[in-house]
């Protein structure tokens, strides 16, 4: 091990527990012990990750939140006793592995409450609100500080909580921890005054009005979560651990509205002269330690940061804070471990707060120890299987139910989350396999099908394996996916699977009664009815180094043409979007976090965007599009790049005995590239 990394690795304590090292496994929405969006119960697959992590080597873990109240049947989570005694059963097995287990719980949503189009048509009809109660009461699990606009919808407002549904939470807060405390569980952590959630609305004064003892003077506004944490010590004794999920600053401008890295803003939630005042003021109430990032639901990309996001984004806020209270202090949000290490080694933070890297990897904290670091998976921080709970102009959470109701799964490790679905099964006969195409998806497949005992054979018409993943992952800040790409040659090398590059396959009748597997991608679509197209660059050819002038149009708004306007300028020269639809990045599977970034980033640079505009002609200086109200408008460029989409290319002759995955099947995106692969290995 790199040396370093060793101060991660050094013991240390959350009042009188003492925890091994410094790696904290932070809660995600998915990965609960008790249920997540479900009747409560002792979840399965969620201990099967905790203890996954936990035998390699975290040492603290903390699985997904548990809400007091599940929005889903209206249940108190201390009502049902027997779960408790499974996890009860279950933790003298997870103690064996030398980590320490915190369950984290939470008052809820109220105004962040995910509201999908179902939802608002219960609400919005008074018959449905009625019948819908018992499964899922939207008045009661959206109730917030005061009356306030949802986050994701217009049509399901938040009402005021009463003082008794308040004093009514507190109690239940201090139940179930003390369930958990006889259950052996090593503490609790209260989520949150963090990211605006329901404790937090209460802390935030856009959020609260209130006029009674819950609102109004800072003392007030932290009530809440001051009596939650005296209630629990109360009934589990000043000895057991609470933990607080904290945000150092809200970095929000108001709803809806975030704050970028760097920006000038007035601080509409909390500044950092509060939050001194209030960490000071939580530790004095109880809390033993403060599990820190920034942001809200406002600002969601500082909680869940996106690749766009500095690395280390939170750090500098939360040494900050660390100045001012005398328990530990845990930081959260694009950590790298080395940073992470020295700012532990000078005794700036105390703990280093991980999650979605132990989706895509479990084992990373094992690897990283035993120097193999080139061998750990990498998060790409896409949110695309984790959490793509994606929202635009006029349309709240547009995400599959199964999406929604199984958060924690990863789009580049198909397994996590889903072991009854994606899991290595020996082939009972050893066949060779032949794979068109060494993209992600060919290499996935070849990969799988390796370990399932087959003999893989990819056959690559490039020079190098990466097929349309390399354009993909060209852009300056996207070095996470290319230590994907390095990630996926490694294990081609390491596993010895034969590929063969510069071999085109045009006919697939040479290779017999073999089985085959197509993963020949997708080709752009060209917009040949419009006078001047061969003018413009298509996005991979930009991407690939195909010079372009300083100020270009990019036709087309969805992710890709975002994200190259967003190079464009990183880049110095000036971007101008043009898009058909009324919003920005207006597609399914792209994570809020993700897009709000981007259309607030180029909102800020006054990068110039055209919204319901049609591309009708392309000059040698110019761009010709049809407007809104059937105007025409010519935008000035010396560059023209078409992000208008892709099309499957699959190969026109294949047998039955083949397969299609990834975009040659149906054009998709990262996870239904791997997924497939996956999948498609599987059935051989």
């Amino acid at each position: 091990m790199d040396a370093r990394l060793e101060p991660l690795f050094t013991p240390w304590k959350i009042g009188n527990c003492e925890i091994k090292n410094r790696i904290v496994l932070t809660s995600m929405g998915g990965t609960n012990l008790l249920g997540w969006m479900e009747k409560n119960h002792f979840d399965e697959d969620g201990a099967r990750f905790i203890m996954e992590v936990a035998r390699n080597h975290a040492g603290l873990v903390l699985p997904g939140c548990q809400p007091v109240y599940n929005p889903m049947f209206g249940q108190w989570l201390y009502k049902n006793k027997k779960m408790y005694e499974d996890l009860k059963n279950w933790m003298p097995e997870f103690h064996k592995t030398g980590a320490k287990l915190f369950v984290q719980l939470t008052a809820g949503f109220g105004r962040s409450f995910t509201i999908s189009e179902l939802m608002e048509k219960l609400y919005t009809n008074k018959f449905l609100r009625v019948v819908s109660k018992p499964f899922m009461n939207l008045d009661k699990i959206t109730a917030s500080a005061s009356p306030s606009p949802n986050r994701w919808s217009d049509k399901v407002p938040s009402r005021e909580m009463t003082v008794e549904e308040i004093h009514e939470f507190v109690d239940a807060f201090a139940k179930c921890a003390k369930l958990l405390q006889d259950a052996g569980v090593d503490g609790v952590e209260i989520h949150a005054v963090h990211e605006g959630y329901l404790l937090d609305q209460f802390t935030l004064k856009y959020v609260n009005h209130r006029t009674d003892e819950y609102g109004g003077s800072f003392e007030n506004r932290y009530r809440f979560a001051v009596e939650t944490v005296q209630a629990i010590k109360k009934v589990c004794g000043k000895e057991f651990p609470v933990s607080l999920r904290y945000s150092v600053r809200s970095m929000t401008k108001g709803f809806r509205e975030g704050a970028l890295p760097g920006e000038t803003f007035t601080e509409a939630g909390r500044d950092m002269e509060e939050s001194q005042k209030a960490a000071k003021y939580l530790q004095e109430a109880g809390y033993d330690m403060l599990n820190c990032d920034n942001g809200t639901y406002d600002a969601w990309y500082w909680a869940h940061p996106p690749i766009y996001m500095p690395e280390n984004c939170n750090l500098q806020d939360v040494e900050h804070i660390r100045k001012y209270v005398d328990i530990p202090v845990v930081c959260a949000g694009r950590m790298e471990p080395r940073t992470a290490a020295d700012s532990i080694a000078a005794g700036k933070i105390d703990g280093a707060g991980f999650a979605r890297q132990f989706l895509a990897d479990q084992a990373w904290v094992t690897k990283m120890m035993e120097g193999r670091e080139e061998d750990i998976r990498p998060c790409i921080l896409c949110h695309n299987g984790c959490f793509n709970m994606c929202h635009y102009k006029g349309v709240p959470n547009d995400q599959e139910l199964s999406d929604s109701l199984h958060l924690a799964r990863c789009a580049v490790n198909a397994e996590v989350m889903q072991w009854n679905k994606h899991y290595i099964k020996k082939a009972d006969s050893s066949k060779k396999v032949h794979i068109i195409g060494g993209g992600l998806g060919g290499m996935e497949a070849a990969r799988v099908l390796k370990m399932r005992g087959h003999e893989p054979v990819i056959y690559e018409k490039g020079s190098v394996l990466g097929g349309t993943f390399i354009p993909a992952s060209a852009e300056s800040y996207k070095d996470k996916l290319r230590s994907l790409l390095v990630w996926y040659r490694r294990q081609m090398e390491t596993m010895g699977i034969e590929v063969h590059l510069n071999e085109e396959i045009k006919d697939t009748a040479q290779f017999g009664s073999d089985p085959i597997i197509v993963a020949t991608g997708a080709v752009p679509r060209i917009l040949k009815k419009v006078p001047g197209h061969e003018r413009m660059i298509e996005a991979c050819e930009y991407l690939n180094g195909a010079e372009v002038g300083e100020v270009v149009a990019v036709i087309g708004g969805g992710l890709t043409g975002c994200e190259i306007a967003y190079e464009l300028a990183l880049k110095g020269k000036k971007p101008v979007i043009v898009e058909m639809k009324d919003d920005l990045i207006s597609q399914k599977g792209v994570c809020l976090a993700n897009s709000s970034y981007l259309r607030e980033w180029f909102a800020l640079h006054q990068v110039p965007v055209y919204l319901e505009t049609t591309l009708k002609e392309v000059k040698e200086d110019a761009v010709i599009c049809r407007a809104k109200d059937g105007k025409d408008v010519e935008i000035a460029c010396d560059s023209v790049i078409s992000s208008a989409g892709y099309i499957s290319a699959p190969l026109t002759e294949i047998g039955r005995n083949a397969y299609l995955v990834g975009d040659c099947l149906q054009v998709g995106n990262l996870r239904s590239v791997i997924w497939s692969a996956y999948e498609a290995a599987m059935k051989i």
